[in-house]
């Protein structure tokens, strides 16, 4: 929840006094759309397939329905980020990282969103680097110096008609993955030095995701030698 200035509304005291705020969660939007077009069109194909195909095409397509439709599903509607004041969650499409920020060494931001913690390296997928938005990012910021734009409003124009906002960013003109590397990093530091944040990482695979998709190949396969 937010007031009325966009800022996150505080809700009852942690045990150290301090207020708990919601959890940041982040996603691709762009990822979801193209994930839920894909899997629409995959439906209607594969339907029809079953409905008016002959002789093994009903058996194919239905075999081949998991083997296209989890792999979808894992790469675009699954992939998530969350951060508490005690952890960060990475959901990513066949695994789960879960990191307390006391274990969490940095987050960067090359060619991709990338958490190093516990002395490995985890590839963020929620969160992907878009070379495009940095480069709008870049003429933004050639258009009008910090003193033009505190003077005229233009830079935080300039920046809503850019690239998408994040809360808690120092630059909003900036690519929407450093922003959020950024508020990430920032929390990181803030927590890391509290009890709650201290614990193991925890790596989970996501089995009702790889478990399917691997029925699935086995079963097109044999319907197809057969």
């Amino acid at each position: 929840m937010t007031d009325s200035d966009g800022k996150p509304t505080p809700g009852p005291a942690a045990p150290g006094g301090d207020p708990e705020y919601a959890d940041r969660v982040y996603r691709s939007v762009p990822g979801v759309i193209s994930g839920v077009f894909l899997l629409a069109v995959a439906a209607w194909l594969i339907g029809d397939a079953v409905v008016t195909g002959t002789g093994k095409t009903p058996y194919v397509a239905l075999a081949a329905l998991p083997v296209f439709a989890f792999p979808v599903i894992a790469y675009t509607l699954r992939p998530v980020v969350r951060a508490s004041a005690d952890r960060l969650v990475v959901r990513n499409p066949w695994r789960t990282i879960t990191a307390p920020w006391a274990s969490v060494d940095a987050l960067r931001a090359g060619y991709s969103v990338e958490l190093l913690a516990g002395g490995k390296k985890y590839q963020v997928w929620a969160v992907p680097v878009s070379l495009r938005q940095r480069k709008r990012a870049t003429r933004a910021q050639s258009r009008s110096n910090a003193e033009h734009a505190s003077r005229t409003g233009l830079g935080m124009g300039l920046a809503a008609r850019t690239n998408p906002v994040v809360q808690g960013s120092s630059d909003p003109t900036r690519a929407w993955s450093d922003q959020v590397t950024e508020v990430l990093t920032k929390m990181a530091e803030r927590n890391a030095r509290r009890p709650e944040a201290a614990g193991p990482i925890v790596v989970r695979w996501c089995w009702w995701v790889i478990a399917p998709a691997l029925a699935g190949l086995i079963a097109l396969i044999a319907v197809i030698a057969a």
